[in-house]
């Protein structure tokens, strides 16, 4: 005979586990501590087995009938139930690791072995902000270009088109590490090309004009801020390298006995090691800031809270704001422009040896790409006359 809601319902523990029959196979066992499971007997190549179903109420009647209905379905194809249940929920578990926020999530792990701090977790930031709430459950195979492009829309809509191409670039590079590692069949991010909005092309401003320098130099020799922060600005101009390179300065890579300051690898935006020729000057200005930081800090120019963290980013802006210079003439990076400008139109140095100081990718005539040694000796002499230009402009 059937079972009914009420007599479910109406069922009490016992001392010991019993069973109520719904026929079939199907079965309720009540256990003495009250708990209800569905329970399918069966019988496949002359072999009993059972099924568990589920826990009674969280699967009603109607449910554990509909699942012995579909099992006794399997059987009659040959196909055990218990297996079929075990492989669909491999399946389910192999889709949540291969959804796009686990893969991105490897992805990003692994490629933040070679990134630094900070620009890894601004890309983690972006993928937890942007991506993973709207797209981040489903496995890569199944999203489409029309929903990435939604996602990236949503970005643009808030007006920041450079972070939506950006997110772009991201997930093209986690859909690639699908491919690579087997877990998707191809990269949809080309399909988008011209879709987004173009972004806006920034050049960072600088100052050029030789009169103009003039004038900001002495606005910088007469900074009244603190002595790190004038000393990063007096030793900007004179080395031109990226605004982070020179915050994240370590004493341990100023060789004042051969003039040189050698970059590591992992600080440069090439990946390649740089070395920057210190002038008479510039090895002057870090003489006078060892006073202040080399028995403190690591750093040469040190965070003024505390000396085991580098400058903020926001220092030398600061500053140029507080000396009246606003974002639109000169900024931090503007010093490479102002570099690379005067020494090729003013100065007449040879376009290669600039394009090496400033840490380009640079390709002799056999595709060779930039070595940190190349024309070392000439590039010495160039940041000398650079140094020794700027005094006169200063004067």
């Amino acid at each position: 005979m059937s079972l009914t809601d009420t007599q479910i319902r109406q069922s009490k523990p016992k001392d010991k586990n019993y069973k109520l029959s719904d026929g079939r196979g199907l079965f309720l066992l009540v256990t003495h501590t009250g708990a209800r499971y569905w329970r399918l007997k069966y019988r496949i190549a002359g072999i009993e087995k059972l099924l568990s179903i589920g826990v009674y109420p969280s699967v009603s009647l109607k449910k554990a009938r509909k699942a012995c209905t579909d099992a006794k379905d399997l059987l009659e194809q040959g196909i055990d139930p218990s297996q079929a249940k075990k492989s669909k929920k491999i399946e389910q578990l192999q889709a949540r690791s291969n959804n796009l926020e686990a893969i991105a999530m490897e992805w990003q792990k692994q490629q933040a072995l070679r990134w630094s701090v900070g620009y890894s977790g601004k890309v983690l930031r972006s993928l937890k902000r942007d991506l993973f709430p709207y797209l981040g459950t489903l496995p890569l195979g199944d999203i489409t270009p029309p929903q990435l492009l939604h996602v990236l829309r949503r970005v643009e809509a808030r007006g920041a088109t450079e972070s939506a191409h950006r997110l772009k670039q991201t997930v093209g590079a986690v859909f690639r590490f699908a491919v690579a590692t087997g877990r998707a069949e191809r990269d949809i991010t080309p399909d988008l090309k011209g879709a987004l909005s173009a972004p806006p092309k920034n050049h960072f401003s600088a100052i050029t004009e030789p009169q103009q320098v003039g004038r900001l130099l002495n606005m910088i020799y007469n900074y009244h801020g603190t002595a790190t922060v004038r000393s990063a600005l007096k030793f900007a101009p004179l080395v031109f390298v990226r605004p982070k390179e020179l915050r994240c300065a370590e004493w341990q890579e100023i060789n004042f006995h051969l003039s040189e300051w050698r970059i590591p690898a992992n600080k440069m935006k090439s990946g390649e090691g740089h070395i920057v020729p210190l002038s008479k000057q510039a090895a002057a200005i870090l003489e006078e800031q060892f006073k202040i930081t080399g028995h403190s800090s690591i750093y040469v120019f040190p965070s003024a809270r505390s000396v085991h963290r580098p400058m903020s980013d926001n220092a030398i802006l600061s500053a140029f704001r507080n000396l009246g210079i606003p974002k639109d003439e000169m900024t931090g990076h503007g010093f490479r422009a102002m570099a690379r400008t005067i020494l090729d139109e003013v100065l007449g140095e040879r376009i290669e040896l600039i394009e090496h100081q400033l840490a380009h990718a640079v390709r002799d005539s056999l595709g060779r790409a930039y070595n940190r040694t190349k024309h070392l000796s000439q590039r010495k002499e160039m940041m000398q006359r650079w140094a020794d230009y700027l005094d006169s402009l200063a004067n």
